[in-house]
């Protein structure tokens, strides 16, 4: 892999479009915005923007912009934490005149004309903040890209919970606070909850289910969001709220989407998962995946085969 060709086309192009993935996360936006940050702080002259869809929950990071399709003519695109090119929320990336990916996924999807694809970070955020840390001789940071990496990391890690986490991990963001962040504000803006969110909270802990060998699940159909009056997003965000259950190493989140398509958000602390999603049109990392389940119907299959995961997992601990 070569950061040097990455910085050698970000130089080359005057006209930058920076792209995310559908159903943007933390680290998504964080990637995009940092990086869309550090380029502007850097070349004033250059033109640069992020294109995509909107998460409320980190949009404090900043406004995706929209641009026309001759904006495109002779622009470098840089595509960020998405591993199949489907996955591209503004599909006009092709348009540009050379494409990047910049991804921590496994390398499922070789689109673009150059591929950076480091599976050992544990998010794509840390991988433009070592990247804008190999180059600081060339490359600025400022505030508001140091808030935007820094949000993208710990959301991507768990705040720091994930295996995938490395001591490179914690060099990387001792950067950040160096530079003078205020990491505090990141994390109670994140924290911040709706009050309906806060009684969908109660519902899920209420009500969630758990198969014979422990994987424990929520269904949250459009009835239950509706009757609460939250947005699809706060309701998926939950997920995590099941990971505390001390027999359960496997959790899920089943929601309908746009189309009537029911997806799922797989999480583990034991078993690998990924291949478990991969088998239902997702993927992800070993512990934590989504997948694309069509239908209701579909739930009891895949919380079956993870039903059987788990039993397999327990066995070879015993």
């Amino acid at each position: 892999m070569d950061k040097q060709l990455i910085l050698n086309k970000i130089m080359e192009y005057n006209t930058i479009i920076i792209h995310m993935h559908q159903r943007p996360d933390g680290d998504c936006y964080g990637a995009g915005f940092g990086l869309k940050n550090i380029l502007t702080e850097s070349f004033p002259e250059k033109k640069i923007y992020v294109v995509g869809e909107t998460a409320e929950y980190v949009k404090f990071i900043g406004d995706v912009d929209t641009i026309p399709d001759e904006t495109y003519q002779g622009a470098l695109s840089i595509v960020v934490d998405t591993a199949t090119h489907d996955r591209v929320a503004d599909q006009r990336y092709s348009k540009g005149a050379y494409v990047i990916k910049i991804d921590h996924h496994l390398p499922v999807d070789q689109y673009g004309d150059y591929q950076y694809v480091d599976t050992t970070r544990p998010a794509t955020s840390q991988i433009i903040l070592e990247f804008y840390m190999e180059y600081m001789d060339i490359l600025k940071l400022n505030m508001d890209a140091a808030r935007a990496l820094y949000t993208g990391i710990i959301t991507d890690t768990g705040r720091f919970k994930y295996r995938s986490v490395t001591s490179d991990t914690f060099k990387a963001v001792a950067h950040l606070l160096d530079f003078g962040l205020d990491f505090t504000q990141i994390l109670s803006t994140l924290d911040v909850r709706s009050e309906n969110q806060m009684k969908l909270q109660g519902y899920v802990l209420q009500n969630f289910e758990k198969t014979p060998n422990g994987v424990a699940y929520i269904k949250l159909t459009p009835e239950v969001i509706q009757k609460f009056g939250v947005s699809l997003e706060e309701a998926t965000s939950l997920v995590n709220e099941l990971s505390v259950l001390e027999d359960c190493p496997v959790w899920m989140l089943f929601a309908e989407y746009e189309n009537q398509i029911v997806r799922a958000r797989i999480r583990s602390k034991g078993p690998a998962i990924d291949q478990l999603a991969n088998r239902y049109q997702g993927g992800g990392h070993p512990m934590a995946c989504g997948a694309n389940l069509g239908d209701w119907a579909t739930v009891e299959k895949i919380l079956a085969d993870a039903d059987e995961l788990v039993k397999n997992y327990k066995q070879s601990l015993s």
